[in-house]
């Protein structure tokens, strides 16, 4: 005959039960443990800009570790990759088009190891003075905003733990920061860099005929365009000038063979150049185009040039 378990019973196998089922649950406990503390964490702010007269608003992606360090040691500094977007874009761009979890992806791949990457919010300015003196975005990014962000982040100050990539626009301004900078980043990298080959008397007509490109130079490099300052801020001399400069730098871009914007040529040219005058670099010609699927194709071989270069690298 089959008889009922008494109380006493039943309370004596729910504490067996709980027993047995208690190594489970404290390892799924740590598996949310770990998982959380291995996310990065994206801070997003503004800094107002006395040279600029405005906030400018910038995000910061903190690796997993940033917030992690064990109480008996000094906080960790870790290296900076500044990362200027595209025309139309903002400082949210990148994370806002799958970049996070891109990035997110390769570190728990063990393909990049733990930096700052930060992006500034830079508009139309192509990250250079505009011609008229008003818009004064270069010597906002040097002046303020690198030892704004390196005062208030755990970062390392020395030249070979900063370094600048950017994308179109950006990736013109990171080209034109390093090579005119070259003791103040480490490396630089470019995706479908706006480097224009044109002349100014070129460019002079493609103002005349009100193009689009036309309109958006004339705001930066003037109407018509100020010789003086566009050779000041013309990459392809900067690079001739400063040779032995960047011949200290990792460079690396690459292009879409058929970009809508011809910047295959200009970044073709560039590689001649560096060629030409015996100067390291890395360079690829893609299939694809100007636009956001090609870069988030080729996102990736950047983020591992720069953790190579930074020395994180698995």
């Amino acid at each position: 005959m089959y008889s009922y378990p008494s109380a006493a019973d039943k309370c004596q196998t729910c504490k067996l039960n709980f027993m047995l089922q208690l190594p489970r649950f404290l390892a799924f406990l740590l598996l949310l443990t770990i998982s959380a503390s291995a996310q990065s964490r994206i801070d997003c702010n503004a800094v107002k800009s006395r040279i600029l007269g405005k906030l400018v608003h910038y995000c910061v992606l903190l690796p997993p570790s940033y917030n992690s360090a064990p109480a008996n040691r000094s906080p960790q500094r870790y290296p900076v990759l500044y990362f200027l977007h595209g025309l139309g874009e903002n400082e949210q761009t990148l994370f806002k088009t799958g970049g996070w979890n891109l990035i997110e992806d390769l570190r728990q791949q063990h393909k990049i190891g733990d930096f700052l990457i930060v992006t500034p919010e830079a508009n139309a300015t192509f990250y250079v003075n505009s011609a008229d003196g008003k818009v004064r975005y270069r010597d906002f990014f040097l002046q303020e905003f690198i030892p704004y962000i390196e005062t208030t982040y755990r970062i390392r100050r020395e030249r070979k733990a900063r370094a600048i990539t950017g994308i179109s626009m950006g990736g013109y301004g990171a080209l034109r920061f390093a090579f005119a900078h070259p003791e103040m980043f480490s490396a630089v990298s470019a995706q479908s860099a706006a480097l224009i080959t044109d002349s100014p008397k070129e460019l002079d007509a493609a103002l005349r005929a009100g193009t689009p490109l036309g309109r958006l130079l004339g705001s930066v490099f003037g109407n018509p365009i100020n010789v003086a300052h566009w050779n000041e801020n013309n990459p392809f001399l900067l690079a001739r000038k400063n040779r032995v400069g960047i011949g200290n730098l990792a460079i690396y871009f690459n292009c879409g063979r058929d970009d809508e914007y011809g910047f295959e040529a200009g970044a073709a040219a560039l590689d001649k150049q560096l060629q030409e005058e015996h100067v390291k670099h890395e360079f690829h010609l893609y299939p694809g185009n100007h636009s956001a699927s090609y870069f988030g194709a080729h996102i990736g071989e950047v983020m591992e040039f720069h953790s190579k270069m930074f020395g994180a690298e698995k």
